[in-house]
């Protein structure tokens, strides 16, 4: 019994809940949040990986992040840091999930690596037939493997 109430103390340490007004959109799948108590946090969408800014619908997936929730009070429920201190989060504008709408609207990929919902296989699923946002390119990449491949050309450019 104690261990299962350490559990539930230790993950409540890696989870917060966010209020505030998004003030700045990074990329498709980041942002910043001013919350109420006028701080500034980097915020990572929680299960999606939308296009790099270089990558082909890099910028339509930022114009479209930035659509939903530019300039809107949302609310972000934590799900703990990444490696570069980002808060990982699901994004809610009042009741309306922002990392399900960036799936649906065909603007990133469902992130199985850190997300297993089947629900969201199907939001993707569904852009993908439709060949909504970037599901209308013939052969997308996906965010992950673009980064591994600039990795691999950074490193044959290093002597």
């Amino acid at each position: 019994m104690r261990v299962w109430i350490l559990l539930i103390m230790l993950s409540s340490l890696f989870r917060e809940d966010l209020h505030g007004r998004v003030v700045g959109i990074s990329d498709g799948d980041t942002f910043t949040l001013l919350t109420e108590e006028h701080a500034q946090v980097k915020v990572r969408l929680h299960g999606i990986d939308a296009p790099e800014k270089g990558q082909e619908f890099g910028q339509a997936a930022k114009k479209a992040l930035s659509g939903l929730i530019y300039g809107h009070t949302v609310v972000v429920t934590g799900k703990g840091k990444d490696r570069y201190g980002r808060t990982i989060g699901m994004v809610f504008v009042d009741d309306r999930n922002i990392n399900e709408e960036m799936l649906r609207l065909g603007m990133a990929w469902h992130y199985l690596k850190y997300d297993k919902d089947p629900r969201w296989d199907a939001f993707e699923r569904i852009a993908r037939e439709a060949r909504t946002g970037l599901w209308s390119q013939a052969d997308p990449m996906a965010p992950w493997e673009w980064r591994a491949a600039r990795r691999v050309a950074r490193s044959d450019l290093t002597p």
